[in-house]
């Protein structure tokens, strides 16, 4: 099946998550400047249960956000998503340039950075990360498979650490993260949590997501079948677009 069928084959509005105990300390930023060589098509666009990746993404977030940007050099292949759109200021130099604008374009102090591959999100991961904000630099989680920079908390006191690795042809997060007051929260902590670690599977070719999205299924199907219930952690109530866009 080819991946670009799949692309744009659920019409139905963006349907997004109700606001409630929302943060206004800190700012989402969704990444999808990335050129998605692998996939050979834009992952941002690929489809879960019924949404785009960056619908899914900006529903699950909304329900914890009140300000969310949106980083991308085509501001015009998301018009369907209502926030913010900046672009890089150092194009070309991946995730990292990402954070760097969303930080510069932010008004809070920090700011929860995500790839927009990212699209089984856990809500209490995340607050978990928000309650940890306090002096540092970054707060990044742990996972199974290491650090996971893409889906981490970034104060806006990195700047300069950032600008002077940009400024020098260095995109690598990681090496930033080692000159910055750092927090890092470990995966025992994460991983009671995020038992699967799901919160941070991506997507990098069309076999991945193949295997992705059958397997997230078979996960949704058995919560499903679980006498109705649904963990707290990671529960998305949906409210209507129009009526978001009236709130923000």
């Amino acid at each position: 099946m080819s991946i670009i069928k799949l692309i744009h084959s659920y019409p139905e509005p963006l349907m997004t998550a109700t606001a409630c105990d929302i943060s206004s300390d800190v700012t989402a930023v969704i990444l999808a400047g990335g050129n998605s060589t692998r996939m050979k098509s834009n992952k941002a666009l690929l489809t879960l249960d019924g949404e785009r990746f960056i619908e899914r993404i900006f529903r699950q977030l909304s329900a914890i956000f009140r300000k969310i940007i949106l980083v991308t050099n085509n501001p015009e292949l998301y018009r369907f998503i209502p926030c913010q759109k900046v672009s890089d200021i150092y194009p070309g130099m991946g995730a990292l340039a990402g954070i760097h604008a969303g930080l510069r374009s932010s008004k809070t102090s920090h700011i929860f950075a995500v790839a927009c591959d990212m699209p089984h999100l856990n809500q209490a991961v995340i607050r978990h990360l928000l309650n940890r904000v306090n002096w540092q630099d970054v707060i990044i989680p742990e996972s199974d498979g290491g650090l996971e920079p893409l889906h981490a908390v970034y104060g806006r006191g990195a700047i300069p650490v950032i600008e002077e690795a940009l400024s020098r042809g260095n995109r690598k997060i990681v090496d930033c993260c080692q000159r910055l007051k750092t927090t890092v929260i470990a995966r025992e902590e994460i991983g009671s949590l995020d038992p699967e670690f799901l919160s941070f599977r991506n997507i990098n070719t069309p076999e991945e997501y193949f295997r992705f999205r059958e397997g997230i299924q078979s996960i949704m199907k058995s919560e499903e079948i679980a006498a109705g219930r649904v963990t707290s952690g990671n529960c998305f109530p949906t409210l209507n677009l129009s009526r978001l866009v009236k709130e923000r």
